[in-house]
């Protein structure tokens, strides 16, 4: 299943979230954001336990990001 995640960081850590980021390989892409969020991640899970693991373990615990919103999909309409 693909999700979007879109990740609010504290204010002059957003190039450190980011780069942290990077180094998840779950994360398909990580693009930066003007607005109320970021950054936005497109992720790549198993089922909807691993993606809920994915932001909390691996998102959410990186030190600079203090707010996430998890969108789900399960297939293009491609």
């Amino acid at each position: 299943m693909v999700g979007f995640v879109l990740i609010s960081a504290a204010p002059a850590h957003e190039h450190e979230v980011y780069n942290k980021l990077l180094e998840t390989p779950e994360i398909l892409e990580l693009h930066p954001l003007f607005g109320e969020y970021d950054l936005i991640a497109k992720v790549e899970a198993k089922d909807f336990v691993k993606l809920g693991e994915l932001v909390v373990d691996k998102i959410r615990s990186i030190e600079g990001v203090i707010d996430t919103k998890t969108l789900t999909g399960v297939q293009s309409l491609r």
